[in-house]
This record gives structure tokens, sequence and C-alpha cells, in this order.
């Protein structure tokens, strides 16, 4: 697997992988519409992914194959300026998932958010019925903090926000 910056070049690779698995993203991804499914909304979202990067706000990372380069999601780092954590969020697209790649990204960019300079905390948040969201999570050796109640925004949702938290080890 390969973990990367993603690129405007990734916006057709995107656009199809999310076209390819809106049933299986839809229930518990609010964005994955037919709207996200088009190339032109993805290179928009990729260009607003930049701006971020360069203020240091997120970083959004493409995940791609080994073997041939194939675009099977993305993941990224959401910088929480009001406190010291970051929270993880990614999707795999529907052909790749449990294959690892949620799982192996998600231990490469919990490696780098705990070294970001200060960050003690990173946070995964799924729904409650999002299990292998929260197997991803379990298996990076996070715990669960706590649920929080809140309006579900997809078909899939319970309304109960699993808070995931992984702290930096102290030296």
């Amino acid at each position: 697997m390969i973990i990367r910056r993603v690129r405007a070049t990734d916006a057709g690779a995107i656009a199809a992988a999310v076209s390819s698995s809106l049933e299986y993203l839809r229930p518990w991804m609010p964005w994955a519409t037919l709207e996200a499914a088009d190339p032109a909304s993805q290179l928009a979202r990729v260009a607003e992914a930049d701006h971020n990067w360069e203020g240091g706000l997120g970083y959004v990372y493409s995940v791609l194959t080994a073997d041939h380069g194939t675009l099977v999601g993305e993941i990224a780092l959401h910088r929480r300026p009001s406190d010291s954590s970051v929270e993880i969020g990614y999707w795999i697209a529907a052909a790749a998932a449990g294959q690892g790649y949620g799982t192996s990204a998600g231990r490469a960019l919990t490696k780098v958010a705990l070294a970001l300079p200060g960050v003690d905390r990173v946070e995964i948040h799924c729904d409650a019925a999002n299990a292998p969201s929260a197997a991803i999570a379990r298996n990076l050796g996070y715990r669960l903090d706590r649920i929080e109640e809140r309006r579900p925004e997809t078909t899939g949702e319970t309304g109960r926000l699993m808070i995931w938290v992984r702290q930096r080890l102290a030296h």
C-alpha cells in the first residue's frame, strides 16, 4: 500500500471509486452522493484539501495499491485548533474493503499524527452501527473514550457517535 498527499490528478480515480461504492459508503458518509462521484466535484475538493494543507488545518492522503497504484480510498488528518488532538477520517472503496487498507493506512497516520508538535491525542469518530470503522479503531489500539448522542446524518447511523482515542505515550 502507498499513502501520499492527494493530488489533482487523483480526482478522476476518486470519483470512480466513490461512484462504484456509493451504496457501500452512503450509510456512513454524508458526502457519499452523486455529486461526489463527479470528477469536477472531486477536483474542487482536492483544491480545498490543498488549501487546508497549506494552512495546517488538514491533510488528505490517497490510499493506493502498491502493485498498480490503484486508488482504493482516502485517509485524512483533521486538526482541532481548540485542543491538542487530531481526528483521523477514512474511507475505503467497496471493492477493496476488508483487505487491510484502512487498518494499514490508519496505523501509518496514527504514527504521523502522534509525532506532530503539540498533538497528544488522536481520535477516530464513527457511528455505533459502523462495525467496520469501529473494528479498525480497535485493531489500531484505540480505546473507546465515550459515546455522544447526535442527530443521524445518514440512513445507517443510530445517532450514537463513538469517540475512539489513542494517546501519545509519555517519554
